[in-house]
């Protein structure tokens, strides 16, 4: 287990960096591997030697080397300097603060502030929002992981949007249920992909896109593998701390994507009142 101990309360910040200094360079595959990793472990990330990135990442130490070359640095080392050069003076690698329970709080914390610091910005989320309310239906994917993250957008989602169709079985039928949402007028797609990626994500937005949806993803990195097939990319962290990710940043980032899309949808409010009226009526919930 790992964890940042004092200095987790910076790692969204660090994160943050390591996007921005990825940002405008070409990567290859196996480089964007690593930079995706780096910003997985962005706390570590400073500390790490060219072998120890190298195996977390699952790519050869030269592989390692050339992507810091790519980015501008003499090699490894230099690019390791710059990053410990530019972290907070409080970040403490191994740090024995708190327990790895903790830690695990601590790091989910870490990546709620991250979000909210991308969030500053609220231009990617208002044009989702707005993409949402237009599609006629809504395809919402998810699989394996991130079936808990789609099932609980869609699930609002139907109290306010006409149509949500929720795409959380993959196989031959995905492209079957993609073609029938464009067939009735699907114009986007959204999408949340978490680790490990299943390839199946990534085959079906591919074919999204070809059809001609906007595929927006929220991912748990700029840099994962579903990117190149997003049309929209929206990152929120996953936490690695425990033997099973948490993911609490994409949770609350789709609950802030549902807002949008009500603020988006002139009719969502009278829609909410009047399920609340009709549950009511049901006595649908004890409170």
């Amino acid at each position: 287990m790992d964890g940042s101990g004092d200095g987790g309360a910076d790692s969204g910040g660090t994160a943050a960096r390591l996007q921005k200094l990825f940002e405008g360079h070409r990567l290859t595959p196996t480089q964007r591997r690593i930079a995706h990793c780096m910003v997985r472990r962005a706390a570590d990330a400073p500390f790490l030697s060219s072998v120890e990135l190298a195996e977390l990442a699952g790519v050869s130490q030269p592989s390692v080397t050339r992507f810091a070359v790519a980015l501008g640095f003499d090699g490894y080392p230099a690019l390791r300097k710059h990053l410990r050069d530019v972290a907070p003076a409080t970040t403490v690698r191994g740090s024995e603060t708190y327990n790895e329970y903790q830690q695990a709080v601590q790091a989910e914390i870490d990546n709620l502030r991250h979000l909210a610091a991308a969030l500053a910005d609220p231009g990617p989320v208002v044009r989702a929002g707005r993409l949402f309310a237009a599609s006629r239906p809504l395809p919402v994917l998810g699989l394996r992981a991130a079936t808990a993250q789609a099932a609980g957008f869609a699930y609002f989602a139907r109290k306010v949007h006409p149509d949500v169709r929720l795409l959380d079985e993959g196989g031959t039928m995905l492209t079957d249920r993609i073609d029938a949402a464009v067939r009735a007028g699907a114009s986007a797609l959204l999408c949340f992909a978490l680790p490990r990626h299943p390839r199946e994500v990534v085959d079906a937005l591919e074919y999204a896109r070809a059809a001609g949806l906007t595929v927006v993803t929220v991912a748990d990195s700029a840099f994962a593998p579903v990117a190149r097939h997003t049309d929209l990319l929206l990152p929120a962290a996953v936490g690695t701390g425990l033997a099973f990710d948490t993911a609490c940043a994409p949770m609350l980032l789709g609950r802030v994507l549902l807002e949008a899309m009500c603020d988006a949808l002139p009719d969502a409010q009278a829609r909410l009142e009047e399920f609340d009226v009709k549950a009511a009526e049901r006595g649908l919930f004890v409170e």
